[in-house]
């Protein structure tokens, strides 16, 4: 399950990046947010769901604000200047930051041999990106690890809310939580020339509102409550070469030798690290 969110998330550089080519970052992530909460809301009715629990409000209202907002703002404020495949080696560094973040507040103690499988692979997807960089890191380069840290908070606070609902309602409630802002901003920041907007870009948000916002969380927060997030985070250094693969069909990007050579090392380290089970201690009720 973990591998199907990441492989549905793996679309989400390509599809911004051609959002944005006709859409400005504002408008589209408003649009994605909007678009994900209304059918959120709609599930969430339709299946007679109760409101979630008021102690459970503030780690919905971190996890919106983070793979709702924060996230996919950022993302596409980066996506303008570096490219898809560049993005998607950046974004390899995600796997580590959410299992940083969710032994900070939950009780999971990886073993020492999962650490070292996880810094390995880090390491190499941030080597690749300076060294494809000529050594230096862009805006577009900060805006990506900004983009990086909110995930990483908003992914470990979904997985764990988890043990107390289904992955799917976790999202849904977050992303009905956020329609108060998301709305509103669609409306004020749709853009004036709506028509002559091609249909790639509106496919591409689509995309991004449907799948990268909602439906891949439906796989990617189960994941976790099966595997732990830590464990299960890690499969998430797969992530960039899903990304190059799409890039490559869809934006005509080009995949280079070293690329491949990269990945299969990546991968070795996700095959270390998935083997490497977590410790995970009860989860306090509140």
């Amino acid at each position: 399950l973990g591998f199907v969110g990441m492989a549905i998330f793996g679309g989400t550089l390509p599809a911004t990046r051609i959002a944005v080519s006709a859409i400005d970052p504002l408008a589209l992530t408003s649009l994605r947010t909007a678009i994900a909460g209304v059918c959120s809301l709609a599930l969430v009715i339709v299946l007679r769901r109760p409101f979630p629990p008021r102690a459970l409000w503030f780690q919905l209202a971190v996890a919106s604000l983070c793979v709702a907002i924060l996230f996919p703002f950022l993302m596409a404020l980066a996506v303008q200047t570096v490219d898809a495949s560049h993005s998607g080696v950046v974004m390899g560094a995600l796997p580590i930051a959410t299992a940083f973040v969710a032994v900070l507040i939950t009780h999971e103690r990886p073993k020492p041999l999962f650490w070292i499988a996880s810094l390995a692979g880090a390491a190499l997807v941030v080597a690749f990106a300076l060294r494809q960089g000529g050594g230096a890191l862009s805006s577009g380069d900060l805006l990506l690890f900004a983009a990086i840290a909110a995930s990483a908070i908003g992914y470990a606070f979904s997985g764990r809310l988890t043990a107390r609902m289904p992955g799917w309602e976790v999202i849904s409630w977050a992303l009905v939580i956020a329609l108060p802002v998301s709305l509103p901003a669609a409306v004020i920041a749709l853009p004036a020339d709506v028509e002559h907007i091609a249909l790639r870009p509106w496919l591409a948000l689509l995309y991004v509102a449907l799948f990268s916002q909602w439906i891949g969380f439906f796989a990617w927060n189960a994941g976790m409550a099966m595997g732990g997030i830590a464990r299960v985070s890690q499969m998430q250094l797969l992530q960039p070469f899903v990304t190059f693969a799409l890039a490559a069909t869809f934006a005509g990007e080009t995949i280079t030798p070293q690329t491949l050579l990269f990945a299969a090392a990546v991968v070795v380290t996700v095959a270390i690290s998935t083997r490497t089970r977590s410790r995970p201690q009860p989860v306090p009720e509140a």
